[in-house]
């Protein structure tokens, strides 16, 4: 599955804005995307929208493509899956889910117990 990288993104805000010699108020400027949010790109502390994402490709000159990258991190859940190798693997495995959902389901439903006490 790909994805939009924030370190991508970060980086390449930070190198094409000051590629142009532009401070992260003329960025603002030219964008109408607010100093602060740009700041919190450039920390890997936001994630902007499409529209967002837009003009600072079309103002710093990057197309949006490079900001993509597949996502390598594997379901857990799916990986022990496809592991298993027998219909009584697949039996166990779905039984291990069903008692972590449920133990989870507790752990909730006592935490809300106790806050309303």
């Amino acid at each position: 599955m790909e994805k939009i990288s924030l370190n991508k993104l970060s980086e390449l805000v930070i190198k094409k804005r000051k590629e142009k010699n532009m401070s992260q108020q003329d960025l603002q400027d030219q964008t109408s995307i607010n100093r602060m949010l740009i700041s919190r790109i450039e920390r890997r502390d936001f994630v902007p929208s499409i529209a967002q994402l837009e003009v600072l490709s079309k103002t710093l000159n990057f197309s949006i493509q490079e900001l993509i990258e597949e996502d390598k991190t594997q379901n857990v859940f799916v990986a022990m899956r496809g592991q298993a190798k027998t219909p009584k693997e697949e039996e166990g495995i779905e039984k291990l889910f069903s008692m972590m959902l449920t133990l989870k389901k507790q752990k909730v439903l006592r935490s809300r117990l106790y806050e309303e006490q």
